[in-house]
């Protein structure tokens, strides 16, 4: 019987066979030398301290300096730099910006963040919020040529100065307010034009933002109402005569996990900002920051997810209980068996979407298969991290629930993509109105699923079921039911079509009922050994 020894150091890439064919499936091959090396360094004992240290701790908040000037400024361990270094200096914020559509920059640079992100996910949200900010701020031409040369380096550089003088700049952005959430048109911040505003002008911003992470960004995208309507503007930490714009960090959000990340209150009263694009489509100007960012929360839910099976299949191989090792145990092979699944499916679905994302500018049928797929991708895969991680945190048993575990780390972190870029009934409303008002959406979707018709008897009757739902769809108060079975349909439809070796399991359990309410309930006729050894990174590439 091996030792109990911790997993790491591994490569994080080479131990994970659906991710990388994955990859190459959706057109990132060339890649693949880059990301083996990247995984083996994410993998490594050192990075695996780092994201021990950015959590355990926390960012500071420092308001005032000690002659009692304001400074409004977070300091973060230099751990958490350290994370910020390896992302940033992989490009994963900026290198996609170099490609074009379908050679595989945006597959890349989304596997580098599936990688990462299964070490330390906090650090990951200035680096989203940054990979996913020129298409937004591209509407002011103007702005985005002064912005992106400071954006697409490789350089992080954390020093509060003028953007300009940096070797490298991210970018953030700053959405809800206490008595809107999610309905940012309630938002209450103002915008009073100097000098006549305009697109491109400038602002003077008063009011409030709830929820503002990464406050120590170069640079936010903030919405507030301006004379004809909610707008978007851009606005600087840093003024470029080097004065401090007037943002001030009222406090820290003590938050249930996430504990890296510095997430804000922020007041602002006569602060300057530009306007991006014009007054009164602040929203159209925002979303597309958003559609991006909601795609690397789909994937931090699936890195969690890996990570924590990733981790218990190796314990389990490790540890002997009765007289074997539990891996060996039939019900615990079903209970690993069953997390493996969901774990695949989901791998699989986040990288369909990267390569979806990458070439719907040139391709109508991937942007309209996007519209709807990212929507359902998020809702169904935010939601099945947390029970995954759950009970992979109970295959290790005591074990995993101490704190020199990963496990109580990412179990912390699990429920709040489900929040963060919409919570589920924002989401599966979302999808009801993608199908009323773009139903070229729901066309797309369903062709991409009957790729797979013919395949399974199951599958059939169940494609056909959804296509009934959706020319009659029942309503708001179904939503939730609606998307579930597009989630389910859309797994099935990937396992038949590219991992042949899950697809019965998964249909059989999650589209013919023969399955129960808790992981490890699959039929003991399907090889549950054979799918539970899928989840052992040594079998895939561990150092």
């Amino acid at each position: 019987m091996e030792s109990l020894t911790p997993l790491e150091p591994y490569n994080l890439y080479t131990a994970d066979p659906v991710l990388w064919r994955a990859v190459e499936r959706e057109g990132a091959g060339a890649a693949h030398a880059d990301l083996v090396e990247f995984g083996a360094r994410v993998g490594s004992e050192e990075v695996y301290r780092w994201g021990f240290e950015a959590n355990r701790f926390s960012p500071e908040l420092v308001t005032h300096d000690r002659f009692g000037e304001r400074v409004d400024e977070v300091r973060y361990h230099p751990s958490y730099h350290r994370m910020m270094e390896l992302s940033v200096g992989a490009g994963i914020h900026a290198s996609h910006y170099d490609g074009t559509p379908g050679d595989g920059s945006y597959v890349a640079r989304t596997a580098r963040m599936h990688v990462v992100s299964q070490v330390e996910v906090g650090h990951g949200c200035p680096i989203s919020m940054t990979g996913a900010v020129l298409p937004a701020l591209r509407e002011q031409p103007d702005l985005a040529a002064a912005w992106e040369p400071r954006i697409r380096t490789c350089s992080y550089d954390p020093r509060l100065i003028d953007s300009a003088a940096k070797t490298g700049s991210l970018l953030g952005m700053g959405l809800t307010e206490k008595q809107g959430g999610s309905d940012v048109r309630a938002n209450t911040s103002v915008a009073v034009p100097v000098n006549g505003g305009g697109p491109g002008g400038e602002y003077r911003l008063t009011g409030h933002k709830w929820f503002t992470s990464a406050p120590m960004c170069d640079a936010f995208l903030v919405l507030a109402q301006a004379p004809a309507g909610i707008s978007c503007f851009l606005v600087p930490r840093i003024l470029p005569d080097g004065t401090r714009n007037s943002l001030r960090l009222m406090r820290l959000k003590d938050k249930l996990g996430n504990r890296s990340n510095a997430s804000s209150e922020l007041e602002f009263t006569d602060v300057a900002g530009w306007l991006v694009g014009e007054e009164g489509r602040g929203i159209n100007v925002i979303i597309k920051m958003v559609n991006a960012t909601r795609i690397d929360v789909t994937n931090w839910s699936v890195s969690l997810m890996r990570q924590a099976v990733s981790q218990a299949a190796w314990y389990l191989t490790r540890r002997e209980a009765f007289g074997a090792p539990l891996i060996d145990k039939p019900l615990m092979q079903n209970v690993l068996a069953d997390l493996e699944l969901e774990t695949e499916v989901g791998t699989m679905m986040v990288m369909r979407l990267a390569g979806a994302y990458e070439r719907a500018p040139v391709d109508d049928h991937e942007a309209a298969f996007l519209r709807l797929s990212s929507a359902v991708a998020k809702y169904w895969l935010s939601k099945r991290s947390t029970p995954v991680v759950r009970e992979a945190l109970e295959c290790v048993g005591g074990n995993g629930y101490v704190e020199e575990s990963i496990l109580p780390r990412l179990y912390r972190e699990a429920p709040l993509n489900a929040i963060w870029e919409g919570a589920g009934n924002v989401i599966a409303l979302d999808v009801l109105r993608a199908l009323q008002r773009s139903p070229e959406a729901g066309e797309a979707f369903l062709a991409e699923l009957a790729q797979a018709r013919g395949a399974d008897r199951v599958f059939d009757r169940e494609l056909d079921r959804l296509q009934q739902n959706l020319a009659a769809p029942n309503g708001d108060g179904e939503a939730r039911r609606l998307v579930e079975q597009l989630a389910v349909c859309w797994g099935a439809s990937l396992c038949l079509r590219h991992e042949p070796t899950i697809a019965d399991a998964y249909v059989r359990s999650r589209m013919d009922g023969d399955w129960g309410a808790e992981f490890g309930t699959l039929s003991p006729q399907l090889d549950l050994a054979g799918l539970a050894r899928r989840a052992c990174p040594a079998d895939g590439g561990a150092s």
